[in-house]
């Protein structure tokens, strides 16, 4: 395999070529740690019949890994044409002939109402943020496409469903929580719960777990753990990935 493409700036991943680009040349990258960093606050929200829709696939091992725990009905969708072809082939070659995989566009999810019982996505709906503007106060085209993935998202899920978000999710450093996602997963259109937690030793990622069937008020979003970020440090081994939430202006997190 060639080098995987870095782009000089967070706004190439908002353009499918570069994706198609990225995956003919890169055979696996996992963004934001590996299934195995957040396995135990997966697990609870599965069962082995469960339904389980992946969203923004691309190489990732991740519906692999659900597999061999148990969990065998999954569909994987991405974008890219690229990323799809290569995950067909790497799945068959391995032998998992039950997991679906399809070119399908999260803005617009082509399944039926209420076939899912677990959704989720590793850091495919934080590539809708990289031109954002403020986080606090997103810009309009950007909230229209976050909206068309979570309404999409909580019209698949089945009543009591969970739609699991795995996030870079910036923090406010007034208080350590990431509230300037609360309002958008709160919207009027759902009717889920929403709690978070976190992952990860010296630098912390962020897991939404959003259950459907019983709204929550915005004031009582509770943490399902609790938390306290560490300063950020741009040396931190995590920061020399590639992982394009670094590539955002990090003054954005000096609320």
């Amino acid at each position: 395999m060639e080098d995987t493409p870095t782009p000089s700036t967070a706004m190439a991943y908002l353009n499918p070529s570069y994706w198609d680009e990225r995956f003919s040349k890169e055979e696996q990258y996992e963004w934001f740690k590996d299934y195995s960093h957040f396995r135990h606050l997966i697990q609870p929200h599965l069962t082995p019949h469960s339904a389980v829709l992946e969203l923004g696939c691309g190489n990732s091992q991740m519906c692999e890994q659900l597999h061999k725990d148990g969990t065998t009905n999954i569909t994987c969708i991405d974008l890219s044409h690229v990323a799809v072809q290569n995950m067909q082939k790497r799945l068959l070659s391995r032998g998992f002939k039950d997991i679906k995989v399809l070119q399908a566009d999260m803005l617009e999810l082509p399944f039926g109402d209420e076939c899912f019982d677990l959704v989720i996505e590793k850091g495919t709906m934080d590539v809708l943020f990289v031109d954002s503007g403020d986080p606090w106060n997103p810009k309009p085209e950007t909230l229209s496409k976050v909206m068309a993935t979570l309404k999409g998202v909580h019209r698949v899920l089945k009543a009591g469903g969970t739609f699991i978000s795995v996030t870079f999710g910036q923090v406010s450093k007034r208080n350590c929580l990431p509230h300037f996602r609360r309002p958008i997963f709160n919207a009027p259109d759902f009717t889920w719960s929403v709690e978070w937690t976190t992952f990860g030793e010296t630098f912390h990622y962020f897991v939404y777990i959003l259950k459907k069937g019983q709204r929550s008020s915005y004031d009582d979003v509770p943490p399902t753990k609790g938390f306290e970020a560490p300063p950020i440090n741009l040396l931190h081994e995590e920061l020399e990935s590639e992982d394009f939430a670094f590539l955002i202006n990090v003054d954005e997190l000096n609320y």
